[in-house]
């Protein structure tokens, strides 16, 4: 295991536990004592995406455009998965970056919308299974500037832009970057793949690639702004499992839910029992390399002047910023108050922190004698 994965398995397994430390609560009403342990805070922790998702949602809620929102997915083929497990920051940034460019040229392109659009893209590296099956998700706004023109695009009612044009340009840009990153060597191989080093079998190894149709699919629009939202708090900080699909785990191996895409009706919902070590190594998979970002943002929506792009197209659209209402869970009722930190499970009456107490300290090996390096 890499560095970056044995980091992931120890945050994971100290999480709300002692061993991060926590605060000792006691109820303000009926002093019911509890133990809250501190949370790891990984990005790949299953445990402690929710709030994160939260915050990063009210963070956007006032950034939505009253326009029908469009869900693309951009998916590689097999062969450079397998070797995107060695190479996932090259060939994860090109994703991105390639999928971006594709969307950006075509609807840029005045056969098809003729406008500078903003996009924003959550990857993902898993399927249901935990196989290494890496895909970005695009959620994007139903049209954009006018490239000569102070004016508004829409997009046609319920239609973004043809995957087919959308599939192939996305293919040919993508294995040419590929082969550039080749070029610069960039790009490492091991095992079954350690002869795609060379130049020519990298080139023989691409050949069929440029022959193979694609995966680029277009979802219909979503249902207004709160479909968006709801669509990005599953799917902007989910982890490769989750906690509700896990169902046992005992001597034969951790048992979960998944869902076969092959399959309809009931029969689509499965379980699935790996052997731990198995599970374990499918987990991994999908842990990113540090300080690797997994939503970014493109165009009208790129983070430098994404607040005056957005000022702008609401006053193209004639539309005001919307205001954002303050979820009724987080106010005490009839009081205005802010809803506190910890709620007492028994009666709902604030906690107060009466101690806390910080982590174990690390194991660390002892000091080098007097004379030693």
């Amino acid at each position: 295991m890499s560095l970056g994965q044995l980091k992931v398995m120890s945050a994971i397994e100290r999480c709300r536990s002692a061993a991060l430390g926590g605060h000792a609560l006691r109820c303000s009403a009926c002093a019911q004592p509890q133990i809250a342990y501190n949370s790891c805070r990984n990005r790949h922790c299953p445990k402690c995406q929710s709030s994160a998702a939260q915050r990063w949602l009210e963070a956007r809620q006032a950034k939505l455009l009253p326009v029908p929102y469009y869900h693309v997915v951009f998916t590689l083929p097999a062969p450079i998965s397998a070797i995107a497990y060695t190479n996932k920051e090259i060939i994860y940034g090109l994703l991105f970056d390639i999928a971006a460019e594709t969307m950006r040229t075509i609807a840029a392109d005045p056969k098809h919308l003729g406008a500078r659009i903003g996009v924003t893209l959550v990857l993902h590296t898993w399927g249901s299974a935990l196989t290494h099956h890496p895909h970005v998700h695009g959620i994007v706004p139903g049209g954009g500037f006018a490239l000569e023109a102070d004016q508004w695009v829409p997009c046609k009612p319920g239609f973004f832009l043809s995957v087919r044009v959308l599939s192939r340009l996305f293919r040919r840009r993508f294995l040419e970057e590929l082969q550039n990153a080749h070029r610069r060597g960039q790009l490492k191989f091991f095992g079954e793949h350690l002869d795609l080093s060379d130049a020519a079998a990298f080139a023989d190894w691409l050949t069929p690639l440029r022959q193979c149709e694609w995966v680029v699919y277009a979802k219909r629009p979503f249902a207004g702004p709160e479909a968006v939202l709801a669509y990005l708090s599953r799917y902007t900080h989910r982890v490769a499992i989750s906690n509700r699909r896990l169902v046992a785990l005992d001597d034969r191996g951790v048992t979960f839910r998944w869902k076969d895409y092959r399959a309809q009706g009931r029969t689509r919902y499965k379980t699935m029992t790996l052997r731990t070590e198995e599970f374990m190594r499918r987990f991994l998979l999908h842990v990113l390399p540090s300080g690797f970002h997994r939503i970014r943002h493109y165009g009208l929506l790129a983070n430098a002047r994404r607040k005056t792009h957005i000022a702008t197209a609401r006053k193209l659209l004639h539309q005001p910023a919307p205001v954002v209402a303050v979820d009724p869970a987080a106010v005490h009722a009839g009081s205005g108050a802010i809803r506190p930190t910890f709620v007492c499970r028994h009666c709902g009456a604030p906690m107060l922190v009466i101690e806390t107490f910080a982590q174990a300290p690390h194991i660390r090996g002892p000091p080098a004698s007097p004379g030693q390096p």
